[in-house]
Formats: C-alpha cells, sequence, structure tokens
C-alpha cells in the first residue's frame, strides 16, 4: 500500500485469487472492459494461495467485482 498524507498506509482495492490463471484471466477481463489496474505482487500478510494480485481504484473495484462474478473468476478482495 502506498503512503498516504501524513504517513499513514492507504488503502486502496486489491483483489486476490486462488491460482495465477485466475489472476490473469481477471487482468484480461479488466483490460476488455476498460477497468484500469495493475498486477502486483500479493502481499505475503494475506496468504493467497497465488503470488498475483490486482490492484485497481474504487470504482475500478465496483466494476471488476462484478465483471468477474459474470465471468465466474473466483477471486477475493481487500481493501474495500
Amino acid at each position: 500500500m502506498t503512503p498516504g498524507p501524513g504517513g499513514e498506509a492507504a488503502t486502496t482495492p486489491l483483489f486476490t485469487f486462488d491460482t495465477t490463471q485466475h489472476a490473469l484471466w481477471a487482468e484480461e477481463v479488466a483490460g476488455e472492459r476498460g477497468i484500469p489496474c495493475e498486477v502486483v505482487p500479493a502481499p505475503p500478510e494475506v496468504e493467497a494461495k497465488c503470488d498475483l494480485a490486482i490492484r485497481t481504484t474504487d470504482q475500478g473495484a465496483v466494476e471488476l467485482a462484478k465483471a468477474l462474478r459474470e465471468e465466474g473468476v473466483v477471486f477475493q478482495l481487500l481493501g474495500k
């Protein structure tokens, strides 16, 4: 997470996945729907099964969560 004003950690929505295939599928879905996102390493403290995660904006998280459910991609959403 990126430090916010005053040095506190700013929370940004973070999607984690059970498999690398799901993480890459989610990135593809986001791209197809024009949802801004960034593939990042999953933080160790979340104990995700996959080492990849997707970070996006608050609005992007709402749109991406809806899109992933429609496509059948299994995910966990943190920071929202």
